[in-house]
């Protein structure tokens, strides 16, 4: 069932996906028009369809069978109407097309527009007014224009709103979920009296639809407060079909909320009263600063930032009042009566929940008590991961924070098949997600390390930047792994920042095992490591990084290097054979080894794994970690092998400043006695750890003559130069 609405919130004429064998095998209902009406309609001509800007010329009857709820097949050359993607429509014979699961990556640049942060709450406000305003009709579904067409082989998302019904709650993530969802949205007319038993049934018929043409894929559902509701009650009742489902601020916990209470007052008041209950909700429905703070210039001067702060909240509230239009009071009461029935029919039937599930839960919401539920959700279902957002109220989605994109990408949810593919599934990062990690919230990390970028040209000279690095991949940074991984942030950002180009590192699996994770977890370093393309060690991930022409980041000492004892600084922890030069060579791709130096002027290691170890309590702890965490190397020798997890203790120090310095690339295609030969192979392993030897060397004794290496003189370097970018660095 689906709807086309109004041309001031221009929607995409939704589908629904018939099994084959169906007939007709596409079918789509629209709301019911006079035909007088539907010859005068604005919205509407009888020469045409326009969906996104495009139009479609179509034969008055052909155009009357729409108005008469369906697409009738006729005995003509035309095929049934059917839909691609996000509001993209064709004229088919039917049938899924033939696809083939390519890289993501392949088809979407780095830094590409998430649009997020350009649309606010009060876009919201002003479409779900625009939307109800000729409103009627049964529950349907609807794609957002801002969706546009997704990328090939995309699973379907149903949005499922929360108590407003409009389906219009992912206005801040149309467009970044469009690209790599196909996304439909549940319209709940505000006069609709459907049941909760009602509702269920009709998005469980387009679940069984989806699934029925797509069976391989997964299906995600995504429902905000009621929403929730439905889509555990959906997911119990259909546990053989591969789901997805994302709860945000469920109103399972209904019978515990502030709300519950107020409904025999609510049916008591006088009509003339309500216009005043959508500002009393306003308070604990959300965080009107959060609201008003989506799309705020975060590095503005802070009297600007307050002026527009400002300016957004009093246009905010100017809007407040279509809440009422879209809540009346009538509506408003049948809305609660109709989350307490949701609530109880999904409790009573989590432990048929097979799907996994993703729960979003605000630290600030007034209306439900969602940290708790959270908790007590993480505990009841077979398969759950939290994600907690203590400054976030109700309305989590319509506020200032994280893409929902980001979110699911982050906590590894994305996925086009039945297993999650790192490499092939990979979304890469957008320029929100960018701003958001380097300049936003590694405001701090960008500012003290100071980082400098050297590079080694063909003819073996060092110059600024990383024009020696080769563009072309596939390329293998191998280099030296810092205390703590604390060169990860500026490196990346760098290489990124200069050269346009992601690079993928390759992590201990703990980092994507969650075995730590909680109802209290937030989003954090681990979900931006994934977010910017990590993954886990493994031979495949390797073969599938290379084979996509990606520039990998490898540290062969790994976690041994990364946790080193006291005294390492700077000391290469390598592994006495090699175990990636033969892989490179396979795929022809170019090793850059690297060296980086810099640990020792931002922290002091005080307490190694030596020293952790003589501690009694300390001691059983880390042991305990120890016989739990994967093994990455069982059958590796020597010093490297022992990759024991632990945190160190570490005190901070005056900043000094990050430098990394590329080697001289080395080509490996055509090297087929690398191949063949294993001691070839072992030689140029030891040649590319003496090149990373001799980078750190260059840079230990060239830092000494830098007169910023000091974050103090960088400051006032800064503050005499403004205009300049980069602090300069010692001569070359």
């Amino acid at each position: 069932m689906a709807s086309l609405l109004l041309k001031a919130f221009p929607v995409s004429l939704p589908f629904l996906r018939a099994p084959e064998s169906s007939k007709p095998q596409f079918q789509v209902k629209v709301r019911s028009l006079d035909r007088d009406e539907a010859s005068s309609s604005t919205a509407f001509s009888s020469d045409s369809v326009v969906l996104n800007g495009r139009s479609f010329t179509r034969g008055k009857d052909e155009v009357e069978s729409l108005f008469d709820g369906g697409v009738e097949q006729k005995e003509k050359s035309m095929s049934p109407l059917v839909a691609e993607g996000n509001g993209r429509l064709s004229f088919s014979s039917g049938g899924e097309k033939s696809r083939r699961k390519g890289a993501i990556s392949e088809d979407m640049d780095v830094l590409w527009d998430d649009g997020y942060g350009t649309k606010t709450v009060k876009d919201y406000l002003i479409a779900s007014k625009d939307m109800i305003r000729q409103d009627g009709g049964p529950p349907r579904w609807f794609c957002p224009v801002e969706c546009g067409q997704p990328l090939e082989d995309s699973p379907v998302l149903l949005f499922l709103p929360g108590t407003d019904g409009v389906g219009l709650g992912l206005t801040l993530h149309h467009k970044a979920l469009g690209k790599v969802f196909e996304v439909r949205c549940l319209h709940i007319p505000v006069y609709d009296r459907t049941p909760f038993q009602g509702l269920v049934k009709f998005v469980e018929d387009t679940l069984k639809s989806e699934h029925s043409s797509s069976p391989n894929r997964p299906i995600y559902l995504v429902g905000d407060s009621f929403g929730g509701c439905l889509a555990l009650a959906v997911a119990a009742r259909n546990p053989q079909i591969d789901l997805v489902v994302i709860l945000v601020n469920p109103a399972t916990s209904f019978t515990r909320s502030q709300i519950q209470p107020l409904l025999p007052v609510l049916e008591a008041m006088p009509n003339e009263f309500h216009s005043v209950v959508p500002y009393l909700l306003s308070g604990i429905m959300g965080n009107p600063l959060k609201m008003a703070m989506v799309g705020l210039e975060d590095r503005l001067p802070p009297r600007e930032k307050i002026e527009q702060l400002s300016g957004k909240l009093t246009s905010l509230l100017d809007y407040l009042f279509v809440l009422s239009e879209i809540i009346p009071k009538e509506t408003l009461v049948w809305k609660l009566k109709l989350i307490q029935t949701g609530s109880s029919y999904a409790n009573s039937r989590l432990h048929a929940v097979k799907a996994e599930v993703l729960l979003l839960a605000s630290g600030q919401d007034f209306m439900l008590p969602s940290k708790n539920e959270a908790q007590r959700l993480k505990k009841g279902l077979q398969n759950c991961q939290v994600r907690y957002f203590k400054d976030n109220g109700h309305t989590l989605l319509l506020e200032e924070g994280l893409s929902l994109l980001t979110i699911i990408k982050g906590v590894g949810k994305y996925r086009r098949s039945r297993k999650v593919d790192l490499v092939m599934d990979y979304v890469p990062p957008s320029k929100s997600e960018f701003e958001r990690i380097f300049f936003k919230d590694g405001r701090f990390m960008q500012a003290v390390t100071g980082t400098v970028m050297l590079s080694t040209l063909e003819d073996g000279r060092i110059v600024k930047g990383l024009a020696g690095v080769p563009t072309q991949g596939p390329v293998l940074l191998v280099g030296y792994h810092m205390l703590m991984g604390v060169e990860l942030h500026s490196l990346v950002g760098e290489y990124l920042k200069q050269k346009n180009i992601l690079l993928r590192g390759i992590a201990h699996p703990e980092i994507f095992g969650g075995r730590f994770e909680s109802s209290s977890s937030e989003f954090n370093f681990q979900d931006w490591i994934k977010v910017m393309g990590g993954v886990p060690v493994a031979a495949s991930n390797f073969f599938k990084l290379l084979s996509s022409k990606s520039h990998v980041l490898l540290y062969p000492g790994g976690a041994r290097e990364a946790l080193h004892y006291k005294g390492e600084a700077h000391k290469l922890i390598w592994p006495e054979q090699q175990e990636f030069v033969r892989m490179a060579a396979k795929f022809g791709a170019t090793i850059v080894p690297f060296g980086g130096v810099g640990e020792d002027d931002l922290v002091e290691l005080v307490l190694d794994y030596k020293d952790l170890m003589n501690i009694p309590i300390l001691n059983n702890y880390i042991r305990d970690i120890a016989r739990s965490a994967p093994r990455v190397r069982d059958e590796t020798k020597g010093e490297v092998a022992n990759q024991e997890l632990f945190v160190p203790g570490l005190l901070p120090k005056v900043p000094g400043r990050m430098y990394f310095l590329f080697g001289k690339p080395i080509e490996t295609k055509g090297r087929e006695d690398i191949l063949r030969n294993r001691e070839d192979a072992h030689q140029l392993y030891l040649q590319i750890k003496s090149d990373v030897e001799m980078n750190i060397d260059y840079l230990l004794k060239k830092r000494e003559k830098d007169p910023y290496r000091n974050v103090f003189d960088r400051m006032v370097y800064r503050a005499l130069y403004p205009s300049l970018q980069e602090v300069p660095t010692f001569d070359l």
